[in-house]
């Protein structure tokens, strides 16, 4: 049975509609769904078979009474749900992509704090999107756990069980964009998951890159950002809402990056 986990917020994914019901007190935009249709031409396979709907994106969520105080705080919250099932030999999974530099951050390229809501994810980040892609990691995430990627660190989210949907929420800059050039130069990133005939997930290297390893991991605890792993990231917002202050301001926390461990 899967873990239960309470996200700290009156929001919850909707399977049904693949949409998410948004509580009293919270607000939250219409969905947007991608569709397999429209993202065929970064699949290993194009003509594969799957979810009509592959994933549902509502960015800017929260508390009613959050909502200008996030805005002046340049801060975020994102949800994503992904569909049950495959995409060919491929599980579902977000485009590989570093996120853009912003103007507020420095010129920074900006971290994302990501919480696991339901199902099993693997948060695949690297270091660099060119020919030798540096330290390359694949970190596990079951419902609770919190994982973050670095700035200027290229990644992607994969749903690791396919008979169950993924749904996770992020702490991001509000200013938030991707850049996808480096990585579709190296056809994807430096490593391409793979679901075997078990559903057990594989890992194809990506013959663009050079000398690329690959550890496996589970998150640590962030004690340099005093993230605390038994509470709810928006409930941790709730109570100390400068916390997360290192999403839009990475450029502040410079040490803290130095040598960074996912």
């Amino acid at each position: 049975m899967e873990k239960v986990f309470d996200q700290g917020i009156n929001i919850f994914a909707n399977y049904e509609s693949f949409e998410f019901d948004y509580g009293t007190g919270c607000f939250g935009p219409q969905v947007e769904v991608r569709t397999l249709d429209a993202i065929r031409k970064s699949l290993l396979e194009p003509q594969c078979e799957g979810p009509s709907k592959v994933y549902s994106i509502a960015m800017d969520v929260g508390k009613e009474n959050h909502q200008q105080q996030l805005i002046d705080q340049h801060l975020l919250f994102g949800l994503v749900t992904y569909a049950k099932g495959r995409l060919g030999k491929e599980p579902i999974r977000s485009q590989g992509h570093i996120h853009k530099t912003s103007v507020y951050a420095n010129n920074w390229s900006t971290p994302e704090v990501y919480e696991i809501w339901s199902g099993k994810a693997v948060i695949y980040m690297q270091e660099y999107a060119k020919d030798h892609p540096g330290r390359c990691y694949a970190v596990i995430g079951e419902p609770g756990d919190v994982i973050i990627v670095p700035p200027f660190w290229a990644h992607a989210t994969i749903s690791a069980d396919p008979d169950n949907p993924l749904t996770f929420g992020a702490w991001c800059d509000r200013d938030y964009g991707f850049d996808y050039d480096d990585v579709r130069a190296h056809k994807g990133l430096a490593f391409y998951p793979l679901l075997n005939d078990d559903n057990e997930l594989e890992w194809q290297k990506n013959p663009h890159y050079k000398d690329q390893k690959l550890e496996i991991k589970k998150p640590r605890i962030y004690t340099e950002f005093d993230i605390d792993p038994t509470t709810p990231i928006y409930k941790q917002y709730v109570e100390n809402n400068q916390k997360f202050e290192f999403v839009p301001r990475p450029d502040k926390y410079k040490e803290q990056w130095l040598n960074f461990i996912p």
